[in-house]
């Protein structure tokens, strides 16, 4: 009986460990990808940013650390590092993971969408500060472009929003109770 129970424990594991990455994986093929009806003004939604706050939602400010940190480089590996995604994704996943959910939150959908919208802004002003120190555009050119990036991608991003957390939330709510039981 406990070798029955520890192999299922274990391929249960394995079956999470395995959608949580295949997850990874899309949304970093989804960010290089233009698809018709998905860019305003130029600019896509942020898969990644979007997974970061799917994730840290329902996790520490530690897990959702991590889960930017390495987000943040796969997204560095697949684009130009300077400036890197590794703070703005780490900064988003502590953000997102120390909001009072229980007290603010109420439908999953509507809210997933303000906190991904909120993140993106936060993501892309923590990335327009990297541009300041670099020094390599006038600040005013930066700060100007900010705002369009910012609100292009909040709004991109937080319309696409369910279409992630719903199924990853789903199935790792479906986990947590296979695993409690």
């Amino acid at each position: 009986m406990t070798n029955t129970s520890e192999f299922s424990i274990w391929v249960r594991r394995t079956i999470n460990w395995a959608v949580t990455v295949s997850s990874v994986i899309l949304c970093s093929i989804l960010l290089l990808t233009r698809l018709p009806g998905m860019e305003l003004l130029g600019i896509a939604p942020n898969w990644l940013l979007i997974w970061v706050v799917a994730w840290s939602i329902k996790r520490t400010a530690f897990q959702g650390a991590f889960a930017g940190l390495v987000l943040g480089l796969v997204q560095d590996g697949m684009t130009f590092p300077e400036p890197t995604h590794v703070y703005s994704l780490a900064i988003v996943g502590i953000l997102t993971a120390l909001i009072q959910k229980q007290r603010y939150i109420q439908e999953d959908f509507i809210s997933v969408a303000l906190i991904v919208f909120g993140m993106a802004i936060v993501g892309e002003t923590v990335t327009a500060i990297q541009h300041s120190f670099q020094g390599s555009r006038q600040l005013a050119q930066i700060w100007t472009d900010h705002q369009r990036i910012a609100i292009c991608s909040a709004i991109l991003s937080s319309l696409w929003a369910p279409v992630v957390y719903y199924p990853l939330n789903r199935w790792w709510q479906w986990c947590n109770s296979m695993e409690q039981s």
